[in-house]
């Protein structure tokens, strides 16, 4: 759930550790109050490109630091900061990295 009272589950998340330890035994049942730092989500062909990009705006604006929109059909990969900036890489193969939130993870997807 995130700060907006929207309850998201995107196909991927991360929350840092030291965040989930910092919630309750309840709160971290069914859908924790708590925003991902880091979250993926996977397009498939049948969802709205600009419903994805919407909702990856609410996740950064709600506090997730980094994002991955990973469009497929469109090959291409949309990655959101924290700082407002999105950045876009297209081809038939993307290299991702976790950058500071997990800077030791980095994937080449084929598109």
């Amino acid at each position: 759930m995130l700060p907006n009272s929207a309850v998201r589950s995107p196909d991927a998340s991360l929350v840092a550790k030291e965040r989930w330890d910092a919630l309750t035994i309840d709160d971290r049942q069914g859908f924790a109050p708590i925003c991902p730092d880091f979250v993926i989500e996977v397009r498939p062909k049948s969802d709205d490109l600009n419903n994805l990009k919407d909702k990856m705006k609410e996740y950064r604006d709600n506090g997730t630091r980094l994002g991955w929109l990973i469009d497929r059909a469109g090959q291409q990969v949309f990655i959101y900061r924290e700082n407002g900036s999105i950045e876009i890489k297209q081809g038939d193969s993307v290299t991702l990295s976790g950058e500071d939130i997990l800077s030791e993870f980095s994937i080449s997807l084929p598109l």
